[in-house]
This record gives C-alpha cells, sequence and structure tokens, in this order.
C-alpha cells in the first residue's frame, strides 16, 4: 500500500505554554532517534559501497530533485559549510554521480545535475526510505500522512519554515 503525503503549508506553531522539566517528552525524543536511525541506516549500508556517507545522500537527493540547483542554494539548504560541500561535491563529480555546469545567465555560477548513475542511485535510497515511511503510514491510518506532516514542520525552525515550504513543491 503506498500512501501520497501532499506538501504541506507550514504555519507557525502556536506559541506553547512554558512546561516544567518533567514534561520532557523522553519517549518521543528517543523514539525520534530509533527512527532516524533506521531510517538513515538502509541508505547508509548502500552508501558504504561507494565510499559515501550522509553528507553525500543529502547532496545527491537535493541535486536529483532539483535539477539546475546552484551551489549557493545547496548551500542554503543543507546549511553546512562551503568547505564540507565542496569536499562531498568534488567526490560526487569525479565518480560520474553529478556533474557541474556553469550559468547560463551568470557564467560565475554553477548549476548541479545528477547524472544517470546519480538519478538512480538517489531514487533507489528514496525508495528505501519511502517504503520504510509507507510502512510506518500503513499501521497508523490513511490520515496520518498529513498529520505526520504537519508534526515534522513543527519541527522545523519558525524562520525557516517558508524556504523548507518553497523546497518541497518539488522539482523545478
Amino acid at each position: 500500500m503506498s500512501v501520497t503525503v501532499s506538501t504541506p503549508v507550514l504555519h507557525p506553531a502556536p506559541a506553547a505554554p512554558e512546561e516544567p522539566r518533567d514534561a520532557v517528552p523522553y519517549e518521543l525524543i528517543e523514539l525520534f532517534f530509533f527512527a532516524y536511525r533506521d531510517f538513515v541506516g538502509d541508505p547508509d549500508r548502500i552508501l558504504a559501497d561507494y565510499g559515501f556517507g550522509r553528507a553525500h545522500h543529502r547532496v545527491l537527493h537535493f541535486v536529483e530533485r532539483r535539477p539546475g540547483l546552484t551551489i549557493a542554494e545547496l548551500l542554503d539548504i543543507l546549511q553546512i559549510t562551503k568547505q564540507s560541500l565542496n569536499r562531498v561535491l568534488k567526490e560526487l563529480v569525479e565518480t560520474g554521480f553529478v556533474e557541474s555546469r556553469t550559468g547560463t545567465q551568470d557564467k560565475r555560477q554553477r548549476n548541479l545535475y545528477a547524472t544517470q548513475a546519480g538519478r538512480e542511485l538517489a531514487v533507489r535510497l528514496a525508495q528505501l526510505q519511502g517504503r520504510r515511511i509507507n510502512g510506518a503510514l500503513a499501521q497508523v491510518g490513511p490520515e496520518a500522512g498529513e498529520i505526520v506532516a504537519r508534526y515534522l514542520a513543527g519541527l522545523i525552525d519558525p524562520s525557516e519554515r517558508r524556504k523548507v515550504q518553497d523546497a518541497l513543491a518539488g522539482p523545478r
């Protein structure tokens, strides 16, 4: 069973009243850690065969989803240093998963594109993660996708929500 999640509209969460220290949702915090561990663990095993890590996965994911993405846009999405991105991007370009092209409007600009091999790997990783997400959603019912999307959107820093919503609009 496949569940389709629509792009959520990200609204600022209402201000929560101050909670006492003992109201920390430790169980949810720990479930989030374990869920993240397994969510990225499936792709990690495949990426290890290429000598890649999670940073490679994130770069490849967004480059595949947004063909022509600029380095500046990718830096803004990932919020990593230029030095970190350059190292990962260099490896992805040298191994034939990403190509960098000179911008058509601005020759100083570099636009990033996934190669055929890059697209295939990115889709393979997304399908793994999609199966895990769809399996979890199937356990909680058809209305869960929208609830989970709103919940995850609520975890995003309010100053970043608009940018994330724009990125969720899908490929350009």
